[in-house]
């Protein structure tokens, strides 16, 4: 047997995990190789763990998260307006499966952009796909959608995704047609995907930020139905870093 050219074909069939594992094997003594069977089950196991990993890393890196953030590193106090049992209800991915969405809202420096990556990074961890999306990307994506004829395929790529999160809603004041994109994207995802929002609007402030009833109306009866709402507190963690 040409233990190079079993090498050769298991990267051929692109079994990397695979591959690595039976050429580290390789390089062991003779005497301290496996058997056949236990051998057949570690190269299994070893392409399992390679391709969950690339998954993972191919999901962190499509989802263009603005934050390397986690969730085992937010700090949870009840005069943050974030405790550690709301944290909880999160972190197992059900709110994902149950199609809820979460609204963050707070001054600007109390952590939402960092609480809502956290929450993508480990949707991203459990095998979901993910897109975050800042409001002024997302307003400058519509207006060319509408230009160049693509705005069908565009919502089409957001609903394919689990999670999509915006950030910071309503610095910007919304254009009609950005107003009909996110109901859009709202209906689309309704029961289906969850929308993850942060911003520094209080959410009582959203039905006048979007100012037409009927969309206003539509919108936050999508956004509010079944969300989990998190309003942060207290001063800015940018200047206490």
């Amino acid at each position: 047997m040409n233990k190079n050219a079993t090498l050769e074909q298991l990267n051929n069939l692109r079994l990397t995990g695979m591959a690595k594992r039976y050429e580290a094997s390789l390089a062991l003594p003779s005497h301290q190789q496996e058997d056949a069977h236990s051998l057949l089950a570690m190269l299994c196991q070893a392409e399992l763990e390679y391709r969950n990993h690339y998954r993972t890393e191919r999901l962190l890196k499509n989802s263009k998260l603005r934050y390397h953030a986690v969730l085992e590193e937010i700090v949870c106090k009840p005069e943050r307006g974030l405790t550690r049992e709301m944290l909880l209800t999160l972190s197992d991915g059900m709110f994902i499966t149950k199609g809820e969405n979460v609204l963050i809202t707070g001054v600007t420096g109390t952590g939402k952009s960092h609480v809502a990556c956290a929450l993508g990074r480990s949707a991203c961890l459990m095998g979901h796909k993910v897109l975050y999306l800042a409001m002024n990307k997302f307003l400058e994506t519509i207006a060319q959608a509408r230009v160049d004829g693509s705005y069908l395929k565009w919502i089409k790529h957001i609903a394919a995704h689990a999670v999509v999160i915006l950030d910071d809603f309503g610095l910007k004041p919304l254009s009609h047609d950005a107003k009909l994109a996110l109901l859009d994207i709202l209906e689309d995802r309704y029961g289906n995907g969850s929308t993850i929002i942060t911003s520094q609007l209080p959410l009582d402030k959203w039905y006048e930020f979007i100012n037409e009833p009927t969309i206003a109306d539509a919108t936050l009866d999508r956004l509010t139905a079944s969300a989990h709402k998190i309003d942060l507190m207290g001063g800015s963690w940018r200047r206490r870093k």
